[in-house]
């Protein structure tokens, strides 16, 4: 019993980490397609088709029954969800992208935690209870959290001299994906728009909060935001990409990156993360966002021989421990 206790408890916090090595693997597959001239938004569109695929073979197999519980209402809320959790937010941070840098897009993202705790309190999903020693410790946290990446994200330091002198990208001329923006006006506007990116995302959380209230099928409400997803994805890659040459899936890293990125970056961890809200809560699947951006920076230095640096090591570090401290706080709080 002891031990089943303990894995219980271990389910969630492992199950929100899985997810940010999830997202640390495609990110790296991204650089690699679009290393091969691949179209973003295509990527996007082609992932939530994928994703729609499995899911909707996972619901038939383990939720059949819950077909007969989806109405207009659930319908509507998967809409939201996917365009919230899927195709807005994407294209916002891609677009951002385009009119910042990739450092302060990744700096800007890291803003969730902050975001969602904000609108949990507001609408009394979290509470703040500053007086008492939970409340304390997810405040702390959270601010440690974002802090954490901060440092991560523009504060270099020594260089880390580590290689595995593994570089996918070695033998490949690099185009650039994202164009670089030099003007005032368009930086203040892609920052806006990973503003906005990071406020969609704390939205979509609160949101499948409440889906997962009223219908409580993760496979079902996973298949429904996918497919809502790669419509509106489809969308914005249709009147975007005049190129037909691009929608082309060959046996190659294109098929390789829609795929994984389809099955286990949008329908494995949208499940996870729907999942992870359900029983724990929006702020807690939010928290180990941060941590993503280790992952990114590990997974890159090893095969795609990017470099670390102090500020990669202090900032982790500081991401590990306010997430232990909003763990902690959580754990307080449930007793």
């Amino acid at each position: 019993m002891g031990r089943n206790n303990i894995f219980n408890a271990l389910k969630p916090p492992l199950a929100m980490i899985l997810v940010q090595l999830i997202f640390a693997a495609f990110n790296v597959m991204y650089k690699l397609a679009t290393n091969e001239g691949m179209n973003l938004r295509i990527i996007i569109a082609y992932r939530f088709m994928f994703a729609t695929v499995v899911m909707v073979a996972f619901a038939v197999i383990f939720e059949r029954t819950s077909f007969a519980r989806i109405n207009l209402r659930v319908l509507f809320q998967a809409f939201i969800c996917g365009l919230l959790g899927g195709s807005l937010a994407q294209n916002l941070y891609l677009q951002s992208l385009v009119f910042t840098s990739a450092t302060f897009a990744s700096a800007m993202i890291n803003l969730v935690p902050a975001m969602t705790y904000i609108l949990t309190i507001c609408l009394k999903m979290e509470k703040l209870a500053i007086g008492t020693v939970a409340g304390k410790l997810k405040a702390l946290g959270t601010v440690i959290g974002i802090g954490g990446a901060m440092v991560f994200t523009f504060y270099r330091g020594i260089e880390i001299n580590w290689s595995t002198n593994v570089n996918l990208l070695h033998h490949h001329n690099q185009p650039d994906a994202v164009p670089k923006a030099h003007d005032t006006g368009n930086f203040i506007l892609g920052a806006f728009l990973g503003f906005l990116s990071c406020l969609s995302i704390a939205s979509w959380l609160i949101t499948q909060a409440w889906m997962n209230v009223r219908f409580p099928y993760l496979y079902s409400s996973t298949a429904l935001m996918c497919l809502m997803g790669s419509i509106q994805g489809s969308i914005v890659a249709f009147c975007t990409e005049k190129n037909w040459s691009q929608w082309k899936l060959g046996w190659d890293i294109r098929l390789m990156t829609v795929s994984f990125s389809g099955i286990l970056g949008s329908g494995l961890t949208i499940f996870l993360v729907s999942w992870g809200v359900q029983v724990k809560g929006p702020l807690y699947a939010s928290i180990f966002n941060p941590l993503g951006l280790v992952f990114v920076a590990i997974v890159g230095s090893l095969v795609l021989e990017e470099k670390l640096h102090l500020g990669s090591i202090i900032g982790g570090i500081f991401i590990v421990c306010g997430i232990y401290l909003v763990l902690w706080g959580k754990s307080k709080e449930m007793n």
